[in-house]
Order: C-alpha cells, then sequence, then structure tokens
C-alpha cells in the first residue's frame, strides 16, 4: 500500500507539469527545492559535509549557495524527468545541444563497441534520450532499481519511449557484456560511490571508492570510452561534449589498468564539477568509504 501512495504521489506531479508545461515547471521547481531545503531537509547535512570537503577554501556562505543551489539544480532535474512522458521528439532534441557527436557516430559505425561515461549531472536521463535520438540508434542503458516497483516500472516505460534499452545492474552483467560484444552503445553512470572493497581513486584530493565496472567491461570487450556528462546552461537546456577517455600509456598491470581509467574519468568529473558545483549530485555521501 505504502508504494502505490507514492507512486500515486509521485506519477501527480507528472500530470501537474504536463498542465504547466516544461518551461513553467522550471520556475515551479524552486519551490520544491524550497521545501526539501528549508521546510524538510532531506539530506542537507550530507551536501554541506561534501561541499565543505571538496571545497574547504570556500566560505561557509559560499558553501550554502552552492547547497542551496544544488537542490534547485536537483528540482529542476526532478521535474523535467517528470515531464518525459510528455516530451516530444523535437523538443527533446532543441533542449539538448551534441557537441562532437560525430565521434560516436564515427566508432560505431566502425563498428567498435562504445561505453558512453555518464555522471548525476545536470540532467542524466535527458542525456541517454536525446543521444539516442540524435544518433539514430538504441542505447543500452545501464540503470539501478528504485525501491518503488512502481516508480522503476515508470521510469523503465518514458527511457524506452524514445528508443532506448534498459537494463539493472548487478546480475545483468553477462548481458551487458553480450551488448558490447554485439558492438551496441552502452550507457553507465560511473561516478557512484562504491563498496570498501571497489576500486579507490583521487576525487579533490581525498580517496574514495568507485565502481570498476566500466574499465572491466572496457577492458575485456575492447570497448570506446566516450565521456558524456550533460552540463545545464542558463537557458535551462544542456550541452554535451564528448571526448574520448584516452585508454594509452596503461599500466601493465589489469588491476592498475583499471584503477588508472577510473582515475581519467573521476579527473574529467571533477573539472565540470569545479566549474559547476550546484550541478553534481552530492546528497549520497561521496567519502563514506
Amino acid at each position: 500500500m505504502k508504494n502505490k501512495i507514492e507512486y500515486f504521489l509521485f506519477i501527480s506531479f507528472s500530470y501537474l507539469f504536463k498542465i504547466l508545461g516544461l518551461d513553467l515547471s522550471r520556475k515551479f521547481s524552486v519551490i520544491i527545492a524550497i521545501f526539501f531545503y528549508y521546510i524538510l531537509p532531506i539530506r542537507k547535512q550530507t551536501v554541506l559535509q561534501n561541499l565543505k570537503y571538496a571545497f574547504p577554501d570556500f566560505s561557509l556562505q559560499k558553501i550554502k549557495e552552492i547547497s542551496f543551489d544544488n537542490y534547485k539544480s536537483f528540482a529542476i532535474t526532478f521535474t523535467e524527468i517528470m515531464y518525459l512522458p510528455h516530451l516530444s521528439h523535437k523538443k527533446l532534441i532543441d533542449n539538448v545541444e551534441c557537441i562532437n557527436l560525430d565521434l560516436v557516430k564515427k566508432k560505431y559505425k566502425e563498428g567498435n563497441p562504445i561505453i558512453l561515461l555518464t555522471a548525476h549531472f545536470g540532467n542524466w536521463e535527458y542525456m541517454a534520450a536525446s543521444t539516442g535520438v540524435q544518433l539514430g540508434a538504441q542505447l543500452n542503458e545501464i540503470i539501478k532499481n528504485q525501491r518503488n516497483p512502481y516508480v522503476t516500472n515508470w521510469l523503465k516505460i518514458n527511457r524506452r519511449r524514445f528508443g532506448n534499452e534498459v537494463m539493472p545492474i548487478g546480475m545483468q552483467i553477462k548481458k551487458i557484456y553480450k551488448k558490447l560484444k554485439e558492438k551496441q552503445i552502452v550507457v553507465m553512470a560511473a561516478d557512484q560511490r562504491g563498496d570498501e572493497e571497489s576500486i579507490r581513486v583521487k576525487l579533490f584530493g581525498r580517496s574514495t571508492s568507485v565502481f570498476p565496472g566500466p574499465a572491466t567491461l572496457g577492458l575485456k570487450t575492447n570497448a570506446v570510452l566516450i565521456c558524456a556528462i550533460p552540463v545545464r546552461q542558463k537557458d535551462k537546456k544542456y550541452k554535451i561534449v564528448f571526448e574520448e577517455l584516452s585508454l594509452e600509456n596503461l599500466p601493465d598491470n589489469l588491476e592498475a589498468k583499471k584503477v588508472e581509467i577510473c582515475q581519467r574519468y573521476t579527473s574529467r568529473l571533477q573539472k565540470l564539477i569545479e566549474k559547476n558545483p550546484e550541478q553534481w549530485l552530492w546528497m549520497h555521501k561521496r567519502w563514506k568509504h
């Protein structure tokens, strides 16, 4: 019953945003941000602590400003995701500028398996949907199922609406491997925190764990790794610069190779975070392990 009630509230937002339209919904999102930052703060202390770790030279006032902007950014992303059932293909394309997409087209036409490395930055859902539409190719999105199965199903339906396929992470690893061996395109969010036994890299000078999945799959399948992280612009649209992650001059040892690949990606991500700190999802304990 709890899941059904949550789902009813969840989709109510989708119908509300349909009535408001995308542009007005984005403006409405500030109300959501204020509610969850000031009235019913969720993970606020985690966000503040993460920002203090990442930017120790920033004043407390600046940290607080970025943290609230972070809630506003996430609220915008939420409204945009909830608007997905009502978003036209044209509007989706207009809202996402893909720079250097020819790189992906070229590698794909050459018959290379491709892993698009994205992050929980800007709007990762629009990134996958619009990239697939603009490429004219099916992307295989690796996802993490939500706690609520009704919400998970809603997200799957709307991710598939634009032609992509979704594959839950975990037991599906063999299917992901198969897709890459078939020279297909896989999308993976490579910025999630790993467990205590995972590979460790440096993020803002601090050691943190990351999942080795993208690096492991890339090495096993000789996939091309391409960074594809969407950055929200002032007009609320997104810009993605597709850049190949270099696999040259890697160490000889397999585990060392994985660490180096993960570090190269993390260093790319950090540069984007430094320029747009409010757009990354700080709401988990990034340096827990």
